[in-house]
């Protein structure tokens, strides 16, 4: 064979390559900008919501939606997640096993919904909710859990159209409806039922969102049992519901060990900067599950070299990112809210700065999950939950509750250097070496808390300092960020 014949086989390759990076760019480009223009609205509704709900039923409602976040992960088995392996090894039948895995989801959370309702008054009692809040869970569990189903199914699949408007379809609706309805109550005087409105207007948009998908995902995929199927979901899923849920309770565990230790009014104070860090941590997420499609499909052509040099530049646009929205966070926390929230200004460098690290400890994740050693995610999770617990009570018991913003941020670090260590140690594999992952990580921590000193100076100074940091350090980075644009076009 001639040296001809080997420069003609390597042409498919490339334009293989060359395709799969398109068409990755492509409808990840839309999936994020779907998340961004739909969760952007929680942004944007944010100080409608502070302005005409009191301080306290801001945090109720705040904790409310994080013990949704906790329930759907359990209730749903986290079967949603094998969608993400199930693409390589269900190819030609991946619809079909989206499908009836998804019928495995629903019967768990109608099991789990039948237990609730036995135990409704205990559970009432402890949460502190009604009747309102209390059947509104399972059935957002339901509806929200084909949501996911979509979205993952979908950007396995590299498509964007369908999941990019049931996004927006049914987030924009529910925060405008809630909005319309708090405005409603406050003119008709039930001041005392906001969380009602809020909760009724937000929600039931979803619910008929999220019921149409459902039947659309059966009757594209046409099965509701196939016992090969539950078992693969299953066996992959199981092990990552207490890694899933010891997320979740991470950041339930910050609200409600406030709410129960000191108070409701200071749960929504801790509340407002977590919007701040929620909005970074979307956005994170956002990117890294449109990332996670061609990761995997780099890891199963050997091809993980590739993966470094974005990973990394992703990390700084980040870090970037993180310490933007610290040196203007006097402005947002007064955009965002009222003059009852100024104190939660210093909450934002630890919040954003731990959303930080919990994103960079997905490319460690990450590795263990394609191989399926997903018991050695949970366990890295789970271990940073407990920490978290421990010193969340520990800290705001004797010193305050702004203390849990920095109890997050020390798990969250944990958590970046378990999951880095156990990549390592069980896959053998590495996409950036962890002491290199650690050393950003740590750069930009001092960088946000420091910048805190910078608070009292005058809001055009720190806004110049952003922008003219902002513009050198993208004039700096451009031919790195160019080779990712040449990267990503193949």
């Amino acid at each position: 064979m001639g040296k001809d014949d080997l420069e003609m086989m390597k042409i498919p390759s490339s334009l293989e390559k060359q395709a799969l990076n398109k068409k990755a760019f492509t409808s990840g480009s839309f999936f994020v900008f779907a998340q961004l223009l739909a969760r952007g609205m929680i942004f944007i509704a944010t100080p409608f919501y502070t302005r005409i709900m009191t301080t306290a039923q801001y945090g109720i409602v705040r904790t409310y939606e994080s013990w949704l976040m906790a329930a759907y992960t359990i209730m749903s088995l986290c079967l949603w997640k094998s969608l993400d392996v199930a693409k390589q090894d269900f190819k030609d039948d991946y619809y079909e096993y989206s499908s009836s895995i998804h019928t495995l989801s629903w019967i768990s959370i109608i099991l789990f919904s039948i237990v609730m309702v036995i135990f409704k008054r205990p559970i009432q009692n402890y949460l502190e909710w009604d009747n309102v809040m209390f059947f509104f869970c399972p059935i957002y569990v339901l509806t929200y859990t084909s949501m996911l189903y979509l979205q993952r199914r979908d950007k396995q699949m590299m498509k964007y159209k369908l999941a990019t408007a049931a996004t927006v379809l049914t987030i924009l609706p529910g925060t405008i409806l809630s909005i319309l309805l708090l405005v409603y109550g406050r003119n008709h005087g039930l001041c005392n039922y906001f969380v009602q409105l809020k909760i009724i207007g937000y929600y039931v948009p979803q619910f008929i969102g999220g019921g149409l998908l459902a039947i659309l995902i059966w009757r594209q995929g046409k099965v509701f049992f196939n016992r090969k199927y539950w078992s693969y979901g299953l066996k992959y899923s199981i092990p990552l519901i207490p890694e899933a849920e010891s997320v979740q309770i991470m950041n339930l565990a910050d609200k409600f060990m406030v709410q129960k230790m000191i108070g409701a009014t200071e749960t929504g104070i801790f509340a407002l900067p977590q919007t701040i860090a929620f909005i970074i941590s979307i956005l994170q997420d956002s990117v890294w599950n449109a990332w996670i499609p061609w990761l995997y499909e780099k890891i199963s052509r050997k091809e993980l070299k590739d993966v470094e040099k974005p990973w990394t530049m992703m990390m700084h646009l980040f870090g970037l990112l993180s310490w933007i929205l610290v040196i203007i966070a006097p402005e947002e926390i007064l955009i965002l809210g009222k003059k009852e929230y100024a104190v939660a200004v210093y909450l934002v460098a630890p919040m954003v700065t731990g959303a930080l690290f919990r994103f960079y400890s997905y490319s460690y994740s990450a590795i263990q999950n394609y191989h399926k050693n997903t018991k050695w995610v949970a366990f890295g999770t789970i271990t940073t939950m407990v920490l978290n617990v421990i010193l969340n009570y520990i800290f705001i018991k004797h010193i305050s509750y702004q203390a849990a913003a920095y109890t997050t941020l020390i798990s969250f670090m944990v958590l970046l250097f378990v999951q880095g260590y156990l990549e390592h140690r069980i896959t053998g594999m590495v996409i950036v070496p962890l002491h290199k992952t650690a050393l950003i990580g740590f750069l930009y921590m001092a960088i946000n808390i420091l910048t805190m000193l910078l608070f009292p100076l005058a809001w055009y100074i720190r806004w110049g300092i952003a922008v003219t940091v902002s513009l050198f350090y993208l004039f700096f980075m451009k031919d790195s960020l160019m080779g990712i644009l040449k990267l990503i076009k193949g």
